[in-house]
């Protein structure tokens, strides 16, 4: 999501790419994969604490933890990355493994050059193996694909992705997204994403910020190539509900594509900390000003009381009215330990549903969050 935000690069147009036909082991490849779909339908079904993402055959976590922060120093961490940070994003993956929270949400851009100090993906790619060294763990793997103006056709998905690959330590992942529509050749990065399905690189593959239409032209495309579109990640809390109001949310359920949910704290403003008093530093003070956290409170009171009833705090219940609406897998961001620790509790309840939908009616009154790369 971060790259999204911090390039500003929107869709245009694309070129179409002609579909290679299928051989007979591909084929043979895709049948099996069907027959294990089914399979894996069930199983998940079983699985405490799991979903399955889309038609496809991955289970994760019901919620996931968000890793833009990790080696950022443009939006995040003060415009500092050093060994206490370091050793604090450590700690929140381990508490985050520890409370069941499996699936980490990474990208190419996190804390490259562009964006940061440290790239993201190492990062995680080292908590991983400093994990497993230990013992054993379940974990899940998501990354994006950058659709940068100088990237064009298939190829280029399927190199970035081994890039990807090698900063991680792994030779596959569970998710690969393509992170925004790109200017232009979105069909040919669609057509790399079923490469890097077919050839066993990904397990599943997906997009991010994309529209209600680019995503019924994605999934259909997909679905020529026998290829299930798994995901679409995008800008999603109780205060930014646009993917309910352009469709995007109901053609997720349609089409059985999960939706991703980023910002599902809406940048720790849902968390209660921020007042108008003491409002966010940063580039986020441009957005959560103190005149739109005023119109807040009514709403954040609101979700005060009913926490308290449940002895969960905002960022808890702010959580849950996400994971309440249904095919939704949040994924917020953890710094630190004590925010893995404090996004678990947020499992193993549910709010009414009168609760959710006197939240929503509440926070119909917020106004003046603006996110235009869904519309694009």
């Amino acid at each position: 999501m971060a790259a999204a935000m911090a390039l500003q690069v929107v869709a245009g147009g694309g070129c179409c790419c002609q579909r290679p036909v299928l051989g007979a082991g591909r084929r043979r490849l895709a049948a099996a994969r069907a027959v294990a779909s089914d399979a894996a339908a069930a199983k998940v079904s079983e699985e405490e604490g799991k979903v399955r993402l889309g038609g496809s055959e991955v289970a994760v976590s019901k919620l996931g933890i968000g890793a833009w922060s990790w080696g950022d120093t443009t939006y995040w961490n003060d415009s500092e990355w050093d060994d206490r940070r370091l050793q604090e994003a450590k700690a929140a993956f381990d508490t985050s493994i520890d409370n069941g929270m499996t699936l980490f949400d990474t990208a190419e851009v996190y804390g490259t050059a562009l964006m940061g100090a440290v790239n993201s993906e190492s990062l995680l790619g080292g908590f991983i193996k400093e994990r497993q060294e230990k013992e054993q763990i379940d974990v899940a793997v998501a990354t994006k694909f950058a659709a940068l103006p100088w990237r064009f056709g298939r190829g280029s998905v399927l190199s970035a992705l081994k890039k990807s690959l090698d900063r991680l330590g792994l030779s596959s992942v569970e998710l690969y997204q393509l992170h925004w529509p790109g200017l232009w050749g979105n069909e040919g990065y669609l057509d790399g994403l079923a490469d890097a399905y077919e050839q066993g690189l990904v397990k599943a593959v997906g997009v991010s910020n994309y529209n209600e239409k680019r995503l019924r032209d994605a999934y259909a495309r997909m679905k020529k190539r026998g290829v299930p579109l798994a995901a679409n990640q995008v800008n999603y809390s109780l205060i930014y509900r646009t993917p309910e109001l352009n469709g995007v949310k109901a053609a997720c359920d349609e089409l059985g594509i999960t939706l991703i949910a980023y910002s599902p704290i809406a940048q720790g403003v849902l968390s209660g900390k921020y007042t108008p008093e003491k409002p966010p530093t940063g580039p986020r003070a441009n957005t959560y000003t103190p005149e739109f956290l005023t119109k807040l409170q009514p709403l954040m009171n609101r979700i005060k009381e009913i926490g308290e009833s449940y002895g969960k705090n905002p960022t808890q219940v702010s959580l849950n009215w996400l994971t309440c609406q249904g095919n939704v897998v949040p994924i917020p961001g953890a710094k630190n330990a004590g925010q893995a620790q404090e996004f678990a509790g947020a499992l193993g309840w549910s709010l009414t549903g009168d609760e959710v939908e006197e939240l929503r009616s509440l926070a119909r009154e917020i106004k003046g969050i603006k996110m235009p790369i869904e519309e694009s």
